[in-house]
């Protein structure tokens, strides 16, 4: 075949099913049949299944033991033997040529019912045709499942589906050579259906769909100009788009009274009104047009779908907000009105997707996807999930360069990662990702810093963690601020993520109503407080060996302050004994006692922790066990005590058999508390972080005050001495910085940069 070969009318069919139909939208428009459109070779992308056979190879051929970049020159596409039915199913994804090529191969290995392995390897071509190799960089699955660490892949390309075939070699990682025949599937990496349905308030027109890309001046000069639908969008992203059938209307009285729709009433109406909705993860998504959200003008669209197990189904677009309102002075306001709503509606789905904002990557999750991480921020990104208004030079400057496409790193993720990670209703995600009109990326007021105060963040296993906040007035004059306001968990969300794991949000145990005592905060000084971070009303957030990113959010006289990403690394078990203790200090009850600093009622969380000190004498979880069970033997402990012939709780209340009793203080905790607190002073203040550290030794000092003013004195001096040589200035002791609460050190902007 020629490089010129010319279509006519009678394959022209074939073609057309053979090529990506967006491409010939564009470019066969007004040509005559018949036309030269073919490029010099055919595409070799797309999704391939293993053929379940065996690879005959010539007899001469070494290709098992050859190391070369290349393919010896006889190698054929030769099915061999047939193998058992079921027997390692498997699926490769190759994108190396057509519209965006990430030069990327990515698979499923099932080696059974039960077991998979993803992976995803980055290419390059070699000298030989249709041939790649790439180092596999990415693996999801049980460890032995795939060890091999290089792959190399070479295609057969034909006209013809059922034609094209494809060899990967997979080798190296001290795995034996494995060879693979694979036959075309699909150009197409994912098949997704959507479907549109509308409010009966909302007209036709503000539903957009589609848009012209060439409508408004301020455009990419090489843009091709084209009426471009959202199904073009997410086939051009690698997805084989369907359109469900079922578009519809809904009644706007499904929105209640006030006719604006709230997130539970939008989920409600998307399983009264989506054709596909289930209960289960499906490639399939729903998208509601509404005139406007509860929150008002300032949502454009939001990803609502958040209710119940199955995640990520269903987005929203409001056409009555702040996306229908061109700028004053705009040269095409109606273009602007569509391209803003054709963008946002695209935003949104892409959140179904599970893409992150352009410049939240780097958070890991939130964002929901374990293999995020991977993936680099992109502020500047001209691509549908970054804010146009976030870039440099604004709204104006992003769609001069925006081409109505995602970015190479969300394309690699959209078309390689795990399906699990971005099919709809699979992979939980915690944010709702509403579009709204102003967010700041970062307060100008307040700076939030979460931290450990330890060297390097790792935590041995069963060691718990502090975490610190440190909240800095930032605004350049004095601020008038609540003492309290790092307790106000109401108005703060702490997020842990742990890699390979879905989100979880921190939640505290109990909520509590203060007096709101204000106090003026001075440019840069600061307010402290510190979380039992690892356990909290939804149990232990923190608990199982492995790598976690922490970031908080909260807000302040309606600013919104998001904190530093922090990253924590908590080790593997080391000993029998710290498995064992595991089973009974991961308790929500043992939370709960080391959250309080201690009781005298719990008495199985108490002796989970005396578990711990037994058999963990020198470690980190011991000095946190024995400071819970020392600090209520400091005062005179009030708890509920229950006469022996009660059979519960309930009884002994009913028949008057229980009382508040008084446990009196024990001195002989002192011993205790001297080793871990005064002689083993660095090592307490390391692990309980700074300002848990001074707090228990304020507490210590109090109590032997009672009776031995020189003792306290003394450990007060310890404590300090402990600190300043842990880089704690010392105007913080003297303006008592660190104790109890959110404290605030008024040291003056240099000192407390030096904190």
């Amino acid at each position: 075949m020629s490089d010129d070969f010319i279509i006519d009318d009678e394959n022209l069919d074939l073609l057309e099913e053979e090529l990506d139909e967006d491409e010939l939208s564009i470019d066969t428009v007004g040509l005559p049949r018949p036309f030269p459109i073919l490029p010099r070779k055919l595409s070799a992308s797309g999704l391939y299944k293993a053929s379940n056979r065996l690879i005959k190879l010539p007899i001469k051929s070494k290709f098992a033991e050859q190391s070369s970049d290349e393919f010896e020159n006889e190698i054929g596409f030769v099915p061999g033997k047939k193998l058992p039915w079921g027997f390692l199913k498997e699926d490769l994804r190759l994108d190396v040529d057509g519209r965006y090529p990430q030069m990327q191969a990515s698979g499923t290995i099932r080696t059974n019912f039960f077991t998979s392995v993803d992976w995803i390897a980055r290419l390059k071509a070699t000298r030989s045709p249709n041939t790649w190799i790439g180092n596999i960089w990415f693996k999801d699955g049980p460890a032995n499942a795939m060890r091999h660490t290089r792959v190399r892949i070479k295609v057969k390309r034909s006209w013809f589906p059922h034609q094209r075939q494809l060899i990967a070699k997979f080798y190296g990682g001290g795995a034996p050579t494995r060879v693979r025949h694979f036959n075309f599937k699909s150009a197409y990496f994912h098949p997704v259906e959507f479907e549109y349905d509308r409010v009966s308030d909302v007209p036709a027109a503000d539903a957009t769909t589609s848009v012209a890309t060439c409508a408004h001046p301020n455009r990419p000069a090489t843009i091709a100009c084209e009426n471009l639908s959202l199904e073009t969008v997410y086939r051009r992203a690698g997805f084989n788009v369907k359109k469900s059938g079922g578009d519809s209307s809904i009644p706007v009285d499904d929105a209640g009274a006030n006719t604006t729709w709230s997130d539970a009433e939008m989920h409600d109406a998307m399983q009264a009104y989506w054709s596909r909705f289930a209960n289960k993860a499906q490639w399939s998504m729903w998208v509601m047009f509404a005139r406007q959200h509860d929150n008002g003008n300032g949502l454009g669209g939001v990803m609502f779908d958040d209710i119940g197990p199955n995640h990520r189904q269903g987005t929203a677009i409001f056409s009555d907000s702040f996306i229908s309102q061109a700028p004053a002075g705009d040269a095409n306001p109606a273009a602007w009105v569509d391209r803003m709503r054709f963008w946002t509606a695209a935003h949104e789905m892409g959140h179904g997707f599970n893409l992150a904002h352009s410049w939240q990557k780097s958070l890991g999750a939130p964002y929901g996807s374990p293999w995020l991480p991977a993936l680099a921020d992109e502020p500047e990104a001209r691509s549908f999930m970054n804010y146009p208004y976030n870039v440099s030079g604004g709204e104006t400057s992003f769609f001069s360069d925006f081409e109505y496409r995602f970015s190479d790193n969300e394309l690699v993720f959209m078309r390689h990662a795990p399906s699990r990670f971005v099919q709809m209703g699979n992979a939980d995600w915690f944010d709702n990702h509403g579009f709204e009109q102003s967010i700041p990326d970062q307060s100008s007021v307040f700076n939030l810093e979460l931290r450990t105060n330890k060297a390097n963040s790792v935590f041995e296993f069963l060691e718990m963690i502090n975490l610190e906040l440190k909240l800095t007035n930032i605004s350049g004059q004095t601020r008038l601020i609540e003492n309290a306001v790092l307790q106000e968990y109401e108005n703060m969300t702490i997020v842990i993520k742990r890699d390979g794991m879905p989100a979880r949000q921190w939640l505290p145990f109990a909520h509590y109503c203060r007096n709101k005592n204000m106090s003026a905060i001075d440019h840069g000084q600061s307010l402290y407080d510190s979380i039992l971070l690892s356990a909290g009303k939804n149990g232990w957030d923190i608990a199982e060996p492995g790598n976690y990113t922490v970031q908080a959010m909260m807000t302040i006289d309606d600013e919104i302050i998001m904190s530093n990403a922090l990253k924590l690394r908590v080790g593997t078990p080391r000993t029998d004994n710290e498995e064992i203790c595991a089973q009974d200090l991961f308790n929500k009850d043992v939370g709960q006692v080391l959250t309080y600093g201690g009781s005298q009622y719990l008495a199985k969380a108490n002796h989970a922790l005396e578990e711990v000190i037994v058999r963990l004498p020198n470690s980190n979880a011991a000095r946190h066990a024995q400071i819970a069970l020392a600090l209520p033997k400091l005062r005179n402990f009030k708890s509920l005590n229950i006469t022996a012939d009660a059979p519960d709780l309930f009884t002994a209340l009913e028949n008057k058999k229980a009382a508040i009793g008084v446990t009196k203080s024990d001195s002989a905790v002192k011993k205790t508390l001297d080793t871990l607190l005064v002689k083993e002073g660095n090592a307490a203040a390391e692990t309980l972080g700074h300002i848990c550290y001074k707090q228990h030794m304020d507490t210590y000092s109090k109590y032997l005050a009672d009776s031995d003013t020189a003792a306290a004195a003394k450990t007060q001096q310890t404590c300090k001495k402990t600190l300043m040589a842990r880089n704690v200035p010392e105007w913080v002791f003297a303006n008592d910085a660190y104790a109890g609460g959110s404290a605030s050190a008024k040291g003056g902007k240099k000192k407390t940069e030096k904190a």
